[in-house]
């Protein structure tokens, strides 16, 4: 859980709200699973290849959650 609670931090210090607040809420335990779930895979379709660092964390964070 450690690996995962480190990556939505980096997702929830991103700015970028579509996947920001969905990770704040999962770090505060108010998260729904399917809309966090949701919000990553949108994210991964619109910038998971941009070469950015957060690229290969929405990968990671959908295997983390069974996704």
């Amino acid at each position: 859980m450690d690996e995962l609670k480190s990556i939505m931090e980096k997702f929830a210090a991103s700015g970028w709200e579509r996947i920001a607040a969905p990770a704040r809420a999962w770090l505060e335990g108010r998260a729904d699973h399917d809309a966090l779930v949701d919000a990553i895979r949108q994210a991964d379709q619109e910038c998971g290849s941009c070469g950015c660092e957060l690229d290969p964390l929405y990968k990671r964070a959908l295997a983390l959650l069974g996704a």
